[in-house]
Formats: C-alpha cells, sequence, structure tokens
C-alpha cells in the first residue's frame, strides 16, 4: 500500500478520529502486525501538538502464555502501580487510539473460564476509574491488517496478497479517498439527519422480524436519543470513536426485551469465534442461548456480570452500506457490527440520554442505561429484516424494510 495514502489514514484517525488537542497526552494501543502505521499514527499525533504518545503493544501468543501459566489470583490481582496508572489517566484524560489487527482465532483454546474469573476479580478495582472517565475522553477504533486475520478473510491468497487486499478494503470502508475528512463530514452530517428524523417520532419501543425466526421487541428509555457518526466529549471536543462507522445507535431500557433474535454473522469473542447463535429474552433478560460454535465461550460471556445478559445497544444499519456491499465478511466486529443491524448485550452508552453532560453518570443509569464490565455486539441484520417503531399513541411507523431503511 503507497505510504502516501497510509499517511492520510494516519491522519485521519489523529485529526478527525481521536481530534487531539494541543498538549494532550495520547494513548496508542497496537499489535505487532504494522509497526510503521503505528509509527506514522504517533508522528501525525506530535504533529496535531500531543505533548506524549505512549505505544501499547499487544500479542495474542502471549496472551495465551499468560493465562496457562499464571493463577487466577494473580491474574485478578490489581497492583498498586496499576492503580497509580488509571489515576493518572483520570487525572490527564489522554486521547485513546486502538489500532485493530488481531487474529480472529487467535485465543482459541485459550482458558476463557478462568480469565473471566480473573477478570471478575479485577473489575470492581478498576471500574471507579472507567466511570471517572466516561464522557470524559476522545477515543478511536480503527483497523490494520495482520496476517493471520488477513488470511481469515482472503483464504485463497498468498499471505502478501492477502494484506495487501485487507488494506485496500479497511481503507476503502474507511473513506479515505482523496479528502478522507471532507468525506467524514459529509458522511456525519448523513448520519445526523438520520437520527434526528427518529429522535422526532417518540419511539416507545422497536420490534424486529426476519425469516429466521427473529421476532424482539425492545423498549425504549423516554430519555434517550439516536446518535451516530461523531460525538462530544464533555470537554466539548468532537471526535470519531469508530472508523468506519455506518451506524445509528440507542441504549434501550434494562429489562424491557422480549423474543428471539438470532445472529446473521459469526461473533469474534475474545480472540475465538462464535457463530449461529441465538438468544431468547424475557424481561429484557438472555434466558437461553445457544450456538452451533461456541456456545461455552456465548454463555461465559453472558454470565460475566449481572448486567451481561441485558442488552446495552440497538444499532440500526442498513444492507446498503458500503461495508455490507463490498461482501467480505470480516470477521472483526468493527466491520460486520458496520455491514448489518446489531445489538449489544452488556453495559449501555450514558452519552445516549438527552442532555447527558448535565447529569450524572449513575442519574443516567437511574434512567434505564445498563451497567456492566462487557460490551459485546453481534449482528441480526439480513436482507428480511423489518422493523417497526411503536411510538406514543401506539402509532407504529416502519423504520426498515427489506433489511433497509424504509425513509
Amino acid at each position: 500500500m503507497k505510504k502516501t495514502v497510509l499517511r492520510e489514514y494516519a491522519k485521519l484517525i489523529v485529526r478527525c478520529g481521536v481530534n487531539v488537542q494541543k498538549g494532550q497526552e495520547v494513548m496508542v494501543y497496537a499489535d505487532l502486525d504494522q509497526p510503521e502505521f503505528v509509527q506514522m499514527v504517533v508522528e501525525e499525533a506530535y504533529k496535531a501538538k500531543a505533548k506524549k504518545v505512549i505505544v501499547e503493544w499487544n500479542y495474542q501468543p502471549l496472551a495465551k502464555i499468560h493465562v496457562r501459566y499464571r493463577s487466577v489470583t494473580t491474574m485478578g490481582t490489581v497492583a498498586e502501580w496499576e492503580k497509580a496508572r488509571r489515576q493518572h489517566m483520570v487525572d490527564v484524560v489522554p486521547a485513546r487510539i486502538h489500532l485493530i489487527s488481531e487474529d480472529p482465532d487467535g485465543l482459541k483454546g485459550m482458558n476463557m473460564a478462568k480469565m473471566a474469573k480473573a477478570r471478575k476479580m479485577s473489575y470492581p478495582i478498576l471500574k471507579p476509574y472507567a466511570d471517572k472517565l466516561e464522557g470524559m475522553q476522545q477515543w478511536c477504533i480503527a483497523a490494520v491488517p495482520g496476517k493471520a486475520w488477513a488470511k481469515k478473510v482472503f483464504p485463497g491468497e498468498r499471505t502478501s496478497v492477502a494484506v495487501e487486499k485487507l488494506w485496500e478494503a479497511i481503507l476503502s470502508t474507511s473513506r479515505v479517498n482523496e479528502d478522507p475528512i471532507k468525506a467524514w463530514e459529509e458522511h456525519n452530517a448523513d448520519l445526523k439527519k438520520r437520527c434526528d428524523y427518529l429522535n422526532s417520532l417518540g419511539i416507545e419501543s422497536l420490534h424486529y422480524t426476519a425469516d429466521n425466526g427473529t421476532d424482539l421487541t425492545v423498549g425504549m428509555i423516554p430519555e434517550a436519543i439516536f446518535c451516530g457518526g461523531a460525538e462530544v466529549s464533555r470537554q466539548n471536543i468532537v471526535f470519531n470513536p469508530n472508523i468506519p462507522s455506518e451506524e445509528c445507535f440507542i441504549s434501550p431500557m434494562k429489562g424491557k426485551a422480549e423474543g428471539i433474535v438470532y445472529s446473521t454473522k459469526p461473533l469474534s469473542y475474545q480472540g475465538q469465534l462464535i457463530d449461529n447463535f441465538y438468544m431468547r429474552f424475557e424481561n429484557g433478560k438472555v434466558v437461553e442461548a445457544k450456538a452451533e460454535v461456541g456456545e461455552e465461550l456465548l454463555n461465559t460471556m453472558l454470565s460475566m456480570d449481572e448486567g451481561a445478559a441485558y442488552l446495552g445497544e440497538c444499532a440500526l444499519v442498513p444492507q446498503e452500506s458500503p461495508i455490507c456491499q463490498s461482501g467480505i465478511l470480516f470477521y472483526n466486529t468493527l466491520f460486520d457490527e458496520n455491514a448489518a443491524c446489531h445489538l449489544a448485550v452488556g453495559m449501555g452508552f450514558p452519552d445516549t440520554i438527552r442532555d447527558h453532560h448535565n447529569k450524572t453518570l449513575e442519574e443516567c443509569r437511574q434512567l434505564g442505561i445498563n451497567d456492566s464490565m462487557i460490551h459485546e455486539d453481534f449482528m441480526i441484520g439480513c436482507d428480511t429484516m423489518n422493523i417497526d417503531a411503536i411510538c406514543a399513541g401506539g402509532k407504529v411507523v416502519p423504520i426498515f424494510r427489506n433489511g433497509n431503511w424504509a425513509f
């Protein structure tokens, strides 16, 4: 891939993604797959007047070794230096850039039950730091190709060709063209128009149906609004948390979901795949979950804490989205969730509450925003999906017909 194009992508992530501010610290999280591109991102952050940029590297084989040899107690213990590090992040509020490239099967065989126990130990200690940063930070998740990921997406190609094809797919769907920042400004304006219309309807619930058996009704929080594209931090900084992004999303009312929903794409969770699954909801909670692939992992995910089996997000994405139209199954939630309507179990988004900047985190949760240590998106959209909005007074407004916008 041409370095000039990659430089534009790095600039897009820094300037339009996290929107680095003068004097701000920046954290970059990356796997070991594209160090030259990480270098570009770091340099662009400094060009944007970042005070300091820190890169933290991840390597899936090491993660497997750590889980194999460390005890649950060791993994679940939060050292004092880690607490100090989290407090530093609360104090300085760095911008966060996540460059994902992991192998969708890279943690296959890892003891997930052991890892889950450790996370449950550490989460209550780490949660207060995360809560203090809620809504404060700019963050952006973007992608770069890893060799194993590229071979998963393009299995019939040589590794070098697969990586190049994955670069092309990432850049195309991320709108890295002659003027990426202008393209994103126009795209964000379109998403805002969609959200404004949805927010004008007074939606009380969404009813999903499809010919695969999906028949699910999800209740909305009266104070919640649909969001999409650019967001604004509590420090009044505009940023784009996902590159790419095609969704209009909302956090539903905890405890209000009835029916059954079937997945339409694989879910990569903790480096392993869950596929061909369904969830059945009663009183908002998953009471039954079955999968042809990864059923034990699916139920481990749903039992991570009390909120893990409740919904945290409803997202609307048309089949006409560029990612869906590419015909590529990415085996990566960042892309696959933007190819289809999706739901998420676990944590909801306080910033979907109207006027959330003038409310506390606890006030947002009291209104019905779900709280959990996980937030896992799974894809449910297909070309037979219909979605109706049940609005005030019982009025029914079509939102999706045959997988695409009905307005």
